[in-house]
């Protein structure tokens, strides 16, 4: 299997999230990562798959799912109102990937948002 290393964890995300990560911790693709992000969400992925790295590096919010313990690094991407996830979690290796991309509904972005499940990340 093949990874190539395509961001890592900045200290803006891990206080905002309160995460017990090192920064600097690298986040990686494998292969078969970039095969489920094809066939499970193929628009998103051949519309913001070379988008990857300045997501994870430049999120406008992030969050941490309760359900599967991922990191969400989300990107508005303002020119057609998509707000594109993608989703890092940890492998058994103590090694983060990323594991999915998808654009989600913008109602339901902003329910998050006021919530406060998602944060919006100062730059």
């Amino acid at each position: 299997m093949s990874r190539k290393k395509i961001g890592e964890f900045t200290e803006n995300v891990t206080k905002l999230l309160g995460l017990n990560i090192p920064v600097g911790t690298p986040v990686y693709i494998a292969d078969s990562n970039i095969e489920h992000m094809k066939s499970s969400h193929p628009d998103a992925f051949s519309k913001y798959g070379a988008h990857l790295a300045s997501i994870i590096a430049t999120p406008d919010y992030v969050g941490k799912n309760k359900k599967d313990n991922s990191i969400e690094f989300i990107k508005e991407y303002n020119v057609n109102g998509d707000f594109v996830k993608v989703a890092v979690r940890i492998s058994l290796q103590n090694t983060y990937y990323a594991r999915s991309m998808y654009i989600l509904n913008p109602s339901r972005v902003r329910n998050f948002i006021s919530k406060g499940t998602l944060k919006k990340l100062d730059k």
